[in-house]
């Protein structure tokens, strides 16, 4: 038996009629960029989150760095955002010519804590930018407090947590603007790179869409020097079908999550992840905490059931950051890459190859006490 930990061709075969039709109707009628498909899955994206606008681009990097840049953020100024994530969130910041500034996260939840960003804000602050990391929503009441309070912009990195909510309302619709991506292996994938900015800010909205295009309203006049940052026909064809099923894929998501939650409860050696109270996670990942985390991937792995890092390095530790901090900076997020494993989660899982992943965690466990 292989336990692979995730498989995205079960998800295509289930809408496999829809995506081709929709594919085949880009290509008929020539719409490969912008145009009627990346207009509609747009529209249904800001509808599903809850906002007055979507603009598609290339990917998430794009859609955080045009975010920042979209509102004045650059050289001298700083932005607020975790060391447990991907390099990608950072790269909004240096793209924009800003300086990323991290805060240590909250070791129950893997997100960014509130208390240790009040603790980085100072008059360089210009926005804040945390992460719903793992498709677990982040404290947004109390970023937003923050925000507040400062008088700064909170942003939202929501790449890994496409329908996601905070007390009953979708993620990405609290703070000033939201970042997705849409690469395949999301919650919301396409088949190729892809991303959003979502916002009700209609003048943001438009120097988004206008960069990403070149800096132009209109096809031959340009407002100012853009660039090539477009979602593609195709792309936005295929999120547009895949859109409409995030929910039930979700639903599934949380069952598979529920599953290990209850079958290591009482696996004293495992720590499962939290939530806050109000949120609904997504589950892009399951995420746990184990001793001898290597060796226990290694175990799974001879064991043919596939596990992942999110992430074995901090981003302060990473080379490309390596003004941000040093070793012992962190001391929270540095614990936690060295004990946490991705579990094998993906909507179409067999709900009892849940139950195989747990059992051969606690064989490894009796084996290695």
């Amino acid at each position: 038996m292989k336990i692979p930990f995730v498989d995205l061709l079960p998800q295509y075969h289930e809408v496999k009629q829809e995506i081709d039709a929709a594919i085949a109707d880009v290509i008929e009628n020539g719409r490969f960029i912008q145009g009627k498909p990346v207009k509609n899955f747009e529209a249904e994206l800001a509808a599903s989150v809850g906002v007055a606008h979507g603009a598609g681009v290339a990917n998430a990097t794009v859609g955080g760095w045009l975010v920042l840049k979209g509102l004045g953020i650059g050289p001298g100024d700083e932005v607020i955002t975790t060391p447990l994530t991907a390099v990608p969130t950072a790269e909004y910041m240096t793209l924009a010519g800003a300086k990323p500034v991290f805060a240590d996260i909250d070791p129950e939840t893997y997100q960014l804590c509130p208390k240790k960003v009040e603790e980085k804000i100072t008059e360089k602050t210009k926005a804040l930018f945390p992460v719903h990391l793992y498709g677990i929503p982040a404290n947004l009441d109390a970023f937003l407090e923050l925000g507040k309070k400062y008088n700064i912009p909170v942003l939202e990195d929501a790449a890994q947590a496409q329908g996601a909510e905070w007390k009953g309302k979708r993620i990405g619709s609290y703070g000033k603007a939201a970042c997705w991506s849409f690469f395949p292996s999301k919650n919301l994938g396409g088949f190729g790179d892809g991303g959003a900015v979502t916002t009700d800010d209609a003048e943001l909205d438009e120097f988004v869409r206008m960069y990403a295009d070149h800096g132009r309203k209109e096809k031959f006049t340009h407002e100012f020097p853009g660039a090539n940052l477009r979602l593609d026909g195709i792309q936005a064809a295929v999120l547009s079908v895949k859109l409409r099923k995030l929910d039930d894929w979700n639903a599934r998501r949380r069952a598979i999550a529920e599953i290990y939650d209850a079958e290591l409860a009482d696996v004293a050696e495992i720590i499962t992840p939290k939530v806050y109270p109000g949120s609904t996670p997504v589950w892009h990942l399951y995420v746990v905490r184990a001793p001898k985390r290597d060796a226990l991937r290694k175990y799974l792995g001879e064991k043919n059931i596939g596990t992942g890092l999110h992430y074995p390095l901090p981003l302060h530790l990473q080379p490309a950051f390596s003004d941000t901090g040093s070793e012992g900076s962190f001391p929270e997020a540095e614990r936690a890459t060295h004990e946490i494993v991705s579990l094998p989660m993906y909507p179409h899982m067999d709900p009892e190859l849940a139950r195989v992943v747990v059992s051969e965690i606690k064989n490894f466990l009796a084996a290695n006490k």
